[in-house]
Order: C-alpha cells, then sequence, then structure tokens
C-alpha cells in the first residue's frame, strides 16, 4: 500500500472508532509523540496523552481517548492530507465534548506519520493542548453546565 493508501485507511478506521482495528496498521514498535507540555495540565484527566512504543499502546491511546470523551459529541475536519514519500501530515481540526466536565472543545492538530511497508511507524501529534487541557480541568467543572 501507498503512503496515502495506509494514511486514508487510517483516518477511515479512527472514524469507525474499533481500538484493535486501529491497532492493526501500527508497527509492532512505533515512535508515538504528542506535543504536550511535561507537567501540566491535569494530565491525570487525559491519560491517553503520553508517548507509546507499541501497537498495543496505540490500542490503548484509542481506547483511552474513547472512555475520556462523550460518545457521539465528536467530529473531525481533515483539511489536507500531504504525502512526501513514506511521510505524510494530516492538518485539521477536533471537535470533542469532555466526559467529566461536560465542556466541548476544537483543536487544530497537524499529525505527522511515516509508513514502512504498509504500516504507521511514526505517529507525532501536534495540537491546541491548551484547549483541550481547559475542557478537562477540574477546577472549572462547576462552571462548564
Amino acid at each position: 500500500m501507498t503512503t496515502r493508501a495506509v494514511v486514508e485507511e487510517l483516518l477511515r478506521r479512527i472514524g469507525e472508532g474499533d481500538p484493535e482495528r486501529i491497532a492493526e496498521l501500527y508497527a509492532e514498535r512505533i515512535d508515538w509523540k504528542l506535543d504536550w507540555p511535561e507537567g501540566e495540565h491535569g494530565r491525570a484527566a487525559t491519560p491517553w496523552i503520553r508517548h507509546r512504543t507499541t501497537r498495543a499502546g496505540a490500542a490503548a491511546h484509542y481506547r483511552e481517548l474513547m472512555q475520556g470523551h462523550a460518545p457521539g459529541q465528536a467530529a473531525t475536519e481533515i483539511e489536507r492530507i500531504l504525502v512526501d514519500g513514506a511521510d505524510a501530515v494530516v492538518l485539521g481540526e477536533i471537535r470533542q465534548t469532555a466526559r467529566p466536565t461536560g465542556r466541548s472543545y476544537r483543536a487544530r492538530f497537524a499529525l505527522h506519520l511515516t509508513v514502512a511497508q504498509g504500516l504507521v511507524t511514526r505517529h507525532h501529534v501536534y495540537e491546541d493542548s491548551l484547549a483541550v487541557a481547559a475542557a478537562f480541568a477540574a477546577d472549572d467543572a462547576s462552571h462548564a453546565r
């Protein structure tokens, strides 16, 4: 499969929401990073936001992400997929609702993927971490409803 085909299939599976099927597209060993300030923004409320190194870790990410957000209250707009050889960059915006607080948020993102032998070997996310952190912040929970 081409880089673009793998990326498009990954995005399709993410949209379907089955963590195990999504993880099938990742290599056994992956370079997974999320651009998030170290030690800040109440990481206990967002356990999916951490570095990973395995396919099993990728599946866990998607399970934890789903558990942290209100079902049926999410949307993702993909604006562009740029491909250069084995590398792809996906640009877009996510809209989610934090399950613990009920607060909705929008966050722009860039996702840098690398594909080798039909599997994703790099998954680096750059997103509006302040928007995510604000939605999950416990100290503002009383104002969310």
